[in-house]
């Protein structure tokens, strides 16, 4: 899990996380715990919590926007292996649940330029060059 995914976590808490029955350790080479997915249909299943007006995934510890983990990462469902940093789903996840810049940058974007901003020698700082997007 990327840094910046354990700052923010929105993908967790936007989407129904369904995925082919199979998946399910229930299954013959399945990984993802079953008990911790609910039927959707015969060859269906989700994730506990996804399933819901307010979806949150039952395996999401911690508080979404803030410092949160995935209680089952080296198991999860092919959604959330799909799920990249940055990508059109993460940017509507986050803007589903607040987590945009009113300029619509992302947790992501903005976590990448505070990088640039950590402090360093005087020689490191000068060679650093910020694009400005004002916040408005």
């Amino acid at each position: 899990m990327s840094d910046s995914c354990q700052s923010c976590g929105a993908c967790c808490a936007a989407f129904r996380v369904s995925f082919y029955w199979a998946e399910a350790d229930d299954a013959p080479g399945g990984h993802v715990p079953v008990t911790l997915t609910e039927e959707l249909t015969p060859h269906l299943r989700c994730m506990r919590g996804t399933h819901s007006r307010a979806p949150r995934c039952v395996a999401l510890d911690g508080e979404v926007g803030g410092a949160v983990a995935c209680r089952i990462y080296p198991q999860r469902p092919s959604p959330c292996r799909e799920v990249i940093p940055g990508d059109e789903r993460c940017r509507r996840a986050q803007e589903l649940r607040g987590l945009t810049g009113p300029n619509g940058e992302t947790i992501h974007e903005i976590s990448a330029r505070m990088e640039l901003l950590r402090p360093g020698t005087p020689d490191e700082l000068t060679q650093v060059t910020l694009p400005r997007k004002p916040w408005t």
